[in-house]
């Protein structure tokens, strides 16, 4: 069992550190996370007070880098009240004004697995998820013991976009947003955020969380778009840059 230094007390939750593996963001690097577990005492008051801690979630599995020699992977959060948005941001927002976002239950739907297959082909190929099955993918996105929320985008009837968010009580956590690849230069991804902060801006909502930022490594760097980024370092939340 790892020795926690950094985290309030949860005496129901035990947690290990997994066996190395390769690292998904930095080549040749080697990873290990630790797991909080056992995963149905998680509830979403628990679930925050990990999140605001460095963890987050991937289905049931509450983890964060637990790495040997490596802190290159920060937790990160936007402090809505201060975001604002950047000229391109604002052009991005004007492009989709015709986006239309419905919550729908967190239940399996063949047209959001077929969006799914289709962007982890085109962004992510040979990640390993351009593989995922039906219940790989409802296991990753669709299994949550906290308060999660599916929202679909569309555009004239078609969908262009899924997130799962996480409602904290004290902001909203991104767990996972995919889109339609096809649409040359939409942006998408950029927008997703963009809406998830002004939804935290109208539930009056102080934070948006959004996983890990990982300074160099390209997959991650569109979260320094987003400003004034806060990372947890050194155990407490200060400016990313």
């Amino acid at each position: 069992m790892a020795h926690l230094h950094d985290l309030p007390p949860f005496p129901l939750l035990q947690f290990y550190a997994t066996a190395p593996y390769g690292c998904s963001y930095l080549p040749g690097r080697v990873a290990r996370s630790q797991v909080a577990t056992p995963t149905h005492l998680i509830d979403t008051a628990t679930y925050a007070e990990l999140v605001r801690a460095g963890f987050r979630r991937s289905g049931v599995f509450t983890y964060r880098p637990y790495c040997d020699a490596c802190r290159e992977c920060l937790p990160a959060r936007l402090p809505v009240a201060r975001f604002q948005p950047s000229r391109s941001q604002r052009r991005n927002l004007a492009r989709h004004v015709g986006l239309d976002a419905s919550e729908r239950p967190l239940t399996f739907r063949e047209e959001h697995y077929a969006l799914y297959q289709r962007y982890q082909t085109a962004r992510h190929s040979g990640g390993g998820m351009d593989q995922d099955s039906r219940d790989q993918y409802a296991h990753f996105l669709l299994q949550s013991h906290v308060d999660s929320r599916l929202v679909e985008f569309r555009q004239d009837g078609v969908l262009r976009l899924v997130s799962i968010l996480d409602v904290l009580n004290d902001g909203l956590s991104s767990v996972y947003t995919f889109y339609d690849p096809d649409v040359a230069a939409a942006g998408y991804g950029t927008y997703a955020i963009l809406w998830q902060v002004a939804q935290c801006q109208h539930l009056k909502l102080p934070y948006l969380y959004l996983g890990y930022w990982i300074k160099d490594s390209p997959k991650m760097a569109y979260k320094s778009r987003f400003q004034p980024l806060e990372v947890l370092k050194d155990g407490r939340w200060q400016p990313a840059l």
